[in-house]
């Protein structure tokens, strides 16, 4: 069964921009600490699935916006997320065999490279952020990876694609 590329495409695109609108939705303050890395998760389960659609560029782009609504300057998220969709990328086919819990450490271990370059951006800027809470948006992302991946693996089978 042949799957268009439109399909593909503007499922792709609805879920990246929903995670997008999630990472800038309010939230309460001692709740914000732990905002997961939507752009993150939905980037990486798009790259791990269909690594042909995403690429770098498509990376860079939502980073850009993330970083305009955040108003952080310019690249400091489209690095990041650069960064953890070039590493999905080269692991993809390794990602892809291993069961969800082992897959949810080794993107503990990407977020985490992530956010470490984050920091760095961020210091390198002029910014201080608090230290304190700086990796708990990593272990949420991790410990949310196995349930989003199976909600966007059922949005997939919904639309017709496997």
């Amino acid at each position: 069964m042949s799957v268009s590329l439109g399909k593909v495409t503007v499922t792709m695109w609805s879920t990246l921009l929903v995670a997008l609108l999630l990472s800038v939705a309010p939230m309460p303050e001692h709740l914000d600490v732990g905002r997961p890395l939507w752009l993150a998760l939905v980037l990486t389960f798009w790259a791990i699935n269909y690594p042909y659609y995403i690429g770098l560029l498509t990376a860079w782009s939502f980073g850009i916006a993330q970083d305009v609504l955040y108003g952080t300057p310019l690249g400091q998220h489209a690095t990041a997320l650069t960064l953890i969709v070039f590493l999905v990328l080269t692991l993809q086919q390794r990602l892809k065999v291993f069961p969800l819990w082992q897959q949810s450490f080794a993107l503990l271990v990407i977020y985490g490279l992530a956010q470490l370059v984050l920091l760095w951006l961020s210091t390198l800027s002029g910014m201080r952020p608090d230290l304190r809470f700086y990796s708990v948006p990593v272990g949420v992302s991790a410990f949310l990876w196995p349930w989003l991946y199976l909600l966007l693996d059922n949005v997939k089978r919904w639309r017709g694609f496997h």
